[in-house]
């Protein structure tokens, strides 16, 4: 079975960081070629915030650049999302998958405070 396991929400206050965890399970971490990071918040649609291919480039959502920062360790299967400079806008229930796949986590939910 194919986990997607993450952690590392919660609730800070505007301009504070959080770093989010993915750990990848039941499949070879060498297989996954890309990883991505979605939120969601109420009433919103789902957006894609950040991703990674296996080369190590990555791709930002508009909103994020400049704040957020992707990183996959492999020794680890585990991607992370660093995020700094945290605004109320970037409220919303955060998701890791493999892009194209059926696979996703539970979500961790990220609460900013104004």
């Amino acid at each position: 079975q194919v986990q997607l396991v993450e952690s590392g929400g919660g609730l800070v206050q505007a301009g504070g960081s959080l770093r989010l965890s993915c750990r990848v399970s039941g499949i070879d971490f060498s297989l996954v070629s890309s990883l991505g990071w979605y939120r969601q918040a109420p009433g919103a649609r789902r957006e894609l915030v950040a991703s990674i291919v296996y080369s190590g480039s990555t791709n930002y959502a508009d909103s994020v650049k400049g704040r957020f920062s992707i990183q996959r360790v492999d020794a680890e299967k585990t991607m992370y999302l660093q995020m700094n400079d945290l605004k109320p806008e970037d409220t919303a229930v955060y998701i890791c998958t493999i892009p194209d796949s059926p696979f996703w986590g539970q979500g961790t939910q990220v609460t900013v405070s104004s």
